[in-house]
Parts: C-alpha cells; sequence; structure tokens
C-alpha cells in the first residue's frame, strides 16, 4: 500500500478540522503510522518463522501457531489505521460535494444570484453532523481493536513460553516466542496512542456539541429579544436606577424614621 498518497489526501483534512483533529492527525502519522512502517513490520516479520515448538512431528509447530496467532498484529494494526482514517476522507468528500455544487449553483445564476453555503468549509448543517459522525466512528473503531486485541493477547502481552497440546501434536509441547519482550514494548506503545487518539476524539466531540449547543442559545437569546421589539415591550438595558436620596435633614436618623411613618 501506498502510504504517501494515503498521507498525501488526509492532508487536506486539517484546512475542516478543529485544533484537536490536527493534533489527532498528527499523532495518528507520527506516532501510529510512521511506528508502524519503521518498526512493527520488521518485529513481526519473523514471528512464524522462529516460533519453535519441542517436538519434531509434522504439522504441530503450524497449528500451535496458528492457536495462539489467530490474527498477526501488524495485520490488525494495518486495518485498524485503514479503517480509523477513512472517516476523515468522508469529511474531505462532503467538502469536495459542497464546493461542486456551489460551482453549479453559481454557473446557473451568476455571482449576483446569492451562494449556496457562504463558506463550504465551515461546520454547519450536513457537513457538521458527517464530522461528528467521523469522530463517533474514529473511537469506536479504536475501542473495538483494543478489545479484541485484549480477547486475543490476554492483558496484551506475550508470554516467553506456551503450551500446546493441539491435534497432531503427540502431547503437550512447549513452544517458544521469537522476541517476546520487544514485541510487548510495542505492542503496549501502539495501545497507549491508541488510548490517547480515543481521548483526543472524545474531547473533540464535547467540544463542537457544547460549542453548538451555546450558539444556539445565542440565537434563541436573539430571538426573543426581536420578538419582544415587535411586540413593543420595554426592555431595560444595564443596571437598575438608583434609588433617589433623601434630603438633608439635621434631625436625628430615629426622627427621621418617624416622621416618615407619619
Amino acid at each position: 500500500m501506498n502510504w504517501g498518497i494515503f498521507e498525501g489526501l488526509l492532508s487536506g483534512v486539517n484546512k475542516y478540522s478543529t485544533a484537536f483533529g490536527r493534533i489527532w492527525l498528527s499523532l495518528v502519522f507520527i506516532f501510529r503510522v510512521l511506528v508502524y512502517l519503521v518498526t512493527a513490520e520488521k518485529v513481526w516479520s519473523d514471528d512464524h518463522k522462529d516460533f519453535d515448538c519441542n517436538t519434531r512431528q509434522p504439522g504441530c509447530s503450524n497449528v500451535c501457531y496458528d492457536h495462539f496467532f489467530p490474527v498477526s498484529h501488524v495485520r490488525l494494526w494495518a486495518l485498524q489505521l485503514i479503517l480509523v482514517t477513512c472517516p476523515s476522507l468522508l469529511v474531505v468528500m462532503h467538502v469536495a460535494y459542497r464546493q461542486a455544487r456551489e460551482r453549479r449553483h453559481l454557473e446557473q445564476v451568476g455571482e449576483g444570484g446569492g451562494r449556496l453555503y457562504p463558506n463550504v468549509g465551515k461546520k454547519r448543517g450536513g457537513l457538521w453532523w458527517t464530522y461528528v459522525f467521523s469522530l463517533v466512528f474514529k473511537a469506536s473503531v479504536d475501542s473495538a481493536f483494543l478489545y479484541a486485541f485484549y480477547g486475543l493477547y490476554r492483558n496484551y502481552l506475550l508470554p516467553h513460553v506456551v503450551f500446546c497440546s493441539e491435534e497432531p501434536c503427540p502431547h503437550t509441547v512447549d513452544c517458544f516466542i521469537s522476541k517476546p519482550t520487544e514485541k510487548n514494548i510495542f505492542t503496549l506503545f501502539m495501545v497507549a496512542t491508541a488510548v490517547v487518539c480515543i481521548l483526543l476524539n472524545l474531547v473533540e466531540l464535547g467540544y463542537l456539541i457544547s460549542k453548538r449547543c451555546w450558539e444556539c442559545r445565542e440565537v434563541r437569546r436573539m430571538d426573543t429579544k426581536k420578538d419582544l421589539l415587535s411586540r413593543g415591550d420595554l426592555i431595560f438595558l444595564g443596571t437598575d436606577p438608583k434609588p433617589p436620596l433623601l434630603p438633608f435633614s439635621p434631625d436625628s436618623p430615629r426622627d427621621q424614621v418617624k416622621k416618615t411613618m407619619v
């Protein structure tokens, strides 16, 4: 797979993302894609070849390897990265659809006929929902893969020795995994970066929802003021007027109170 082209496509997402989205994209490419390309494939390149069992029974090593490694870490990570980054491409495609629609509209009505979108890249209407869906989908995919890794490899760690009694092994045999410590380090690193990406997606989702709620509240307040003005009701702005000062009297405060009561 040509990751350079894939990175070039996703770089356009920066123009339509919030600050949290830009941090997420940088984290994905620097700490996940680059680590995957540079180190992960090399670390797991000899996992099957160097999986050694203390038996010469034909087929025993292959069966035991398939039992303890039903899906390779490298293939799962590749599928995870593809599914996580695809929703960002969906946002870019939605913006491209808006641009094409705006261009066709201007060709029909001309420059003086108004615009369909004041800003095609502004997250309003359908584009806002597309962006929110992308955040939910990315967080869900990362969470699902973390759960899958935990189910396949307990605590995300590989033991140094595994015991296999699958057919056609003649008895319970000891099998040894190649470079388990190095593989555990990279596994924990990929898990940690996935957790950070999930947190960034949730923070960005909360930011967008809170911002939208605040904007809706401000719009309702402005509509309420317009309704009051249209009905002719009085609207007092600022602080309440200060109470009038009592005239100066040489009498004591108690005498002043008595006179007021009378």
